[in-house]
């Protein structure tokens, strides 16, 4: 039972790993949008092969991963793309309380136990979480704003990453 804190453990188990290649910290675009074309393949471990019927269907996914060489968080980060702090749930950065990351791709095919898929910004052999279909009639938003991230929109497309988050 949760009593709320971070006590309380939740266990996730890989349900694959990423390969892609990015294998280097310093080599990662920070978003998709800055790997455009950058191809990878997501490899489901056998037991759950079955889970990949029907997705072919569909142009992109929801990655979930875990940020698996991201030792420790904080809850104020200097990101990629400011040069302020800013609290840890305002941003995108891999030092969380969960390491929990999330990208959306773009699927290419499936075959087998492998998806393949593009625009990766993801570390060569990182654990896969889960995946899920990406829908613009159930996802879509209209009127966002992005905050303080709207300043750094042209950045975002040849940011690199780096070891600040380690």
């Amino acid at each position: 039972k949760l009593r709320g804190n971070m006590d309380d453990e939740i266990i996730y188990k890989p349900i694959g790993i990423v390969h892609t290649p990015h294998k280097t910290i310093e080599d990662i675009p920070i978003q998709p949008v800055a790997a455009a074309g950058v191809k990878g393949e997501v490899e489901i471990f056998e037991v759950f092969k079955e889970g990949l019927r029907d997705l072919d269907g569909f142009s992109h996914i929801y990655l979930l991963y875990d940020f698996h060489k991201t030792k420790d968080y904080s809850l104020l980060v200097k990101p990629f793309l400011d040069d302020q702090l800013r609290g840890i749930f305002a941003t995108r950065a891999p030092k969380r309380p969960n390491r929990i990351g999330l990208s959306v791709l773009k699927l290419i095919g499936v075959e087998d136990n492998k998806v393949y898929v593009e625009n990766v910004d993801i570390l060569d052999g990182t654990p896969v979480l889960d995946i899920k279909p990406y829908s613009s009639i159930f996802n879509a938003v209209e009127n966002e704003r992005i905050g303080w991230m709207e300043k750094s929109i042209d950045e975002s497309y040849k940011k690199k990453s780096d070891k600040r988050f380690k």
